[in-house]
């Protein structure tokens, strides 16, 4: 049977619980093979972020050079990226290779509120990198960056995925968590259509880490062969079971037991959506960024 491979790009963190490290751990959950590339080494933990250290970009390709060119890709998540040069690499790479599967995770600010992406990168990232996406997956606050719009209700979230697929990506996945309400709803949007995921609100304390793993998870299970709006309802349910068994190590935020090895998957809800399966491309043609 052959090994699928997800390759994460994203920086280290230092808690376990968000960046390569959550990513990893991810992929190991749900059967895949894990490669990273590493682009910042953070000091943090629970409490925050204390320090990050930005690799250089051509060291950060040099390391995509050795992981495709030996154990190849079936998938790529992309996290923290820090600045506009690393961007740029990242995407080149994925034109390179054309890398199968690519999830960009736009990473702007921690939970804590510390930057992960320089504010100059951002027009790089929209520009460079997220047309080149299979999926993007932003939380309200990165949505709103992305799309210029201020979202206070659902009207306002679909105009943001409309103007985010605009620039490129093939699906747009708007992360619901912080609406209120007794559901936590997931939006995903292609383009026509829009598909919700419903799953009941955990209310166990804020935990570290959902975006890096929720995006992981995406890719793993792309990586796998599953058609997009599969892979979103999959890691909703991932997700979900993981925020049952918080984990109160340190003195901050919540971390995630990704390996928790009792894992029952939570029933996931998907509104009818007319969405149309999506076939996994192995290898397809990049077309130029705009």
């Amino acid at each position: 049977m052959k090994v699928k491979k997800a390759l994460t790009i994203a920086g280290s963190d230092s808690s376990g619980g968000a960046g390569i490290q959550a990513d990893l751990k991810t992929f190991a959950a749900l059967g895949v093979y894990g490669t990273s590339v590493i682009t910042s080494v953070t000091a943090q933990n629970t409490l925050g972020v204390h320090g990050i250290h930005e690799l250089p970009p051509d060291f950060v390709g040099l390391q995509i050079d050795s992981v495709v060119k030996d154990i190849g890709v079936d998938a790529v998540k992309t996290g923290m990226l820090a600045n506009a040069d690393i961007v740029a690499v990242v995407a080149a790479k994925v034109r390179e290779y054309a890398l199968p599967n690519l999830v960009v995770d736009p990473l702007i600010l921690a939970k804590g509120g510390e930057r992960l992406l320089r504010e100059d990168a951002l027009h790089t990232l929209v520009n460079l990198l997220i047309p080149l996406a299979e999926v993007v997956t932003p939380n309200i606050y990165e949505a709103e960056v992305l799309s210029g719009f201020h979202i206070e209700d659902l009207g306002d979230l679909k105009k943001a995925a409309e103007a985010i697929y605009k620039l490129g990506a093939r699906y747009v996945v708007i992360k619901g968590g912080h609406f209120r309400g007794e559901k936590s709803v997931d939006f995903l949007f292609d383009g026509e259509n829009f598909a919700e995921f419903f799953s009941t609100r955990i209310e166990k304390g804020n935990a570290h880490g959902l975006g890096c793993t929720f995006a992981s998870a995406i890719a793993a299970e792309l990586a796998k062969g599953r058609n997009v709006a599969d892979a979103v309802k999959s890691a909703k349910e991932y997700i979900t079971s993981l925020l049952n068994y918080p984990l109160r190590i340190g003195r901050g935020y919540n971390l995630l037991d990704h390996l928790h090895s009792t894992l029952s998957l939570p029933n996931i809800t998907q509104s009818s959506s007319n969405l149309p399966p999506s076939p996994i491309i192995l290898k397809r043609s990049i077309v130029s960024a705009r």
